[in-house]
């Protein structure tokens, strides 16, 4: 028994490796995120399969998982592939990973095409340190509660987006992170289409917005400057104290401040706290 994860191309069949062509023709299950994609990918890599194909995707991979993992315990070989790039990376595979090493199940990786890895080193910004973050919440609401808490990560960060949430999405960007921070739109890598728009959030917001945008979609943005959560405390600080100056009274400065900073008014709160048990 043995199960398998396997990395797909992105798009151009030529980065198929020879280890996901013996793959496919030695598992006895494939565990496949659209099976009808897989079966172009096989035909477009020139590979035969003996093996039974079985969908496997978010809306069944709970009750797949069961029934891979009894597979897998009467001595299958399970092979698990999804649309593009390496399953369990936004796609499904991390539960059946997951128990299948609980229950000591043979398991092993077969590396390949990564759009995270790619998008990074396409956009031109660090590569040293990096963080995936997945896709951002589809609701404007929650897409700002998640950029907030990344305001100050100080490491590049990659999202996946949908190509008609694009736009919406780089507009939230630029109200947390400011229009000038860097970033790059990679669209359709490895692809016929392939392009990568890099600049500042303001300027990728408005190609966004003047462009029909299709295609897959990786959205690479630059990390915080060193220090930035201290240097932006400070600056809120001072901005309370000058409307306090003022003779508005705190409540009032502090609710002003995070409207000017964009800024929930807890954070100026804890701010003006912090700053209040350090000072002399």
């Amino acid at each position: 028994m043995s199960l398998i994860l396997a990395a797909t191309p992105l798009g151009n069949p030529g980065d198929a490796s020879m280890r996901l062509r013996d793959a496919i023709e030695s598992a006895t299950i494939i565990a496949a995120e659209d099976s009808r994609r897989f079966h172009r990918l096989c035909s477009d890599i020139g590979v035969k399969f003996t093996a039974r194909v079985l969908s496997f995707f978010e809306g069944n991979e709970e009750d797949r998982t069961r029934e891979l993992l009894g597979e897998l315990q009467s001595g299958a070989i399970v092979l698990v592939v999804s649309d593009a790039g390496m399953p369990t990376i936004s796609d499904p595979g991390f539960r059946l990973m997951r128990d299948a090493i609980k229950l000591g199940i043979d398991v092993s990786v077969i590396p390949g095409p990564s759009a995270v890895t790619m998008a990074v080193a396409l956009s031109g910004l660090p590569t040293d340190r990096f963080t995936f973050e997945g896709f951002a919440p589809r609701a404007s609401g929650a897409r700002l509660a998640t950029f907030e808490k990344l305001r100050h990560e100080e490491r590049t960060m990659v999202f996946f987006e949908a190509p008609h949430r694009l736009g919406d999405s780089l507009g939230d960007a630029v109200s947390v992170f400011g229009a000038e921070r860097l970033g790059a739109i990679c669209r359709e890598m490895t692809k016929r289409y392939e392009e990568t728009i890099r600049g500042s959030l303001s300027e990728l917001s408005m190609w966004a917005d003047a462009n029909e945008v299709l295609g897959e979609i990786t959205l690479v943005i630059a990390g915080a400057s060193a220090d930035s959560a201290t240097l932006t405390a400070d600056e809120m600080v001072a901005r309370v104290r000058e409307f306090e100056g003022a003779g508005m009274d705190r409540k009032a400065a502090i609710a002003s401040v995070a409207q000017e900073f964009g800024i929930a008014k807890r954070i100026v709160y804890a701010a003006v706290v912090d700053a209040n048990k350090i000072s002399p």
